[in-house]
């Protein structure tokens, strides 16, 4: 079997909103179409990404803003936070764990700065969309086998 992730969902409010903030970061527009009044979806994919997230107007019985824990990866944890602070995105610091493991974002473990020796899937950034949807950029420069 060869199974691809295509799409999440991620619960909005305000469409519009979302919209214009996801493409702000950079992410390309894939679809933007409505049925009636009760139904709207857009669809948009992060640059380099083959899968894409959708939210809209009827497409998620979720609270807006429940997604929590999305990953996305980068080889350049700093300059993406750089790029992404110019596009008007509230990030948080990277930072990365005392153990080498991933904690949720209130963990004590977490230290400030990139991974002192840079190790791929040492490193970490957060932000959250205008719903409250959040993020977790990690840098991966090497991946590990099988992933």
């Amino acid at each position: 079997m060869d199974l691809k992730l295509e799409v999440v969902v991620i619960p909005v409010g305000d469409v519009d909103k979302a919209k214009a903030f996801y493409e702000q970061l950079g992410f390309r527009l894939d679809a933007d179409f409505s049925k009636d009044d009760r139904y709207r979806v857009v669809q948009v994919t992060p640059p380099g990404s083959q899968a894409s997230i959708i939210f809209g107007k009827g497409v998620s019985t979720e609270a807006s803003g429940s997604a929590q824990g999305l990953h996305l990866i980068v080889t350049d944890i700093e300059a993406t936070r750089e790029e992404l602070v110019a596009r008007g995105a509230d990030v948080s610091e990277v930072w990365h764990d005392a153990d080498g493991a991933f904690h949720h974002a209130g963990d004590a473990n977490r230290v400030a700065g990139p991974h002192p020796e840079r190790a791929s899937y040492g490193s970490y950034l957060s932000f959250s969309d205008p719903d409250g949807n959040g993020w977790v950029v990690q840098e991966v420069v090497t991946r590990a086998p099988g992933r």
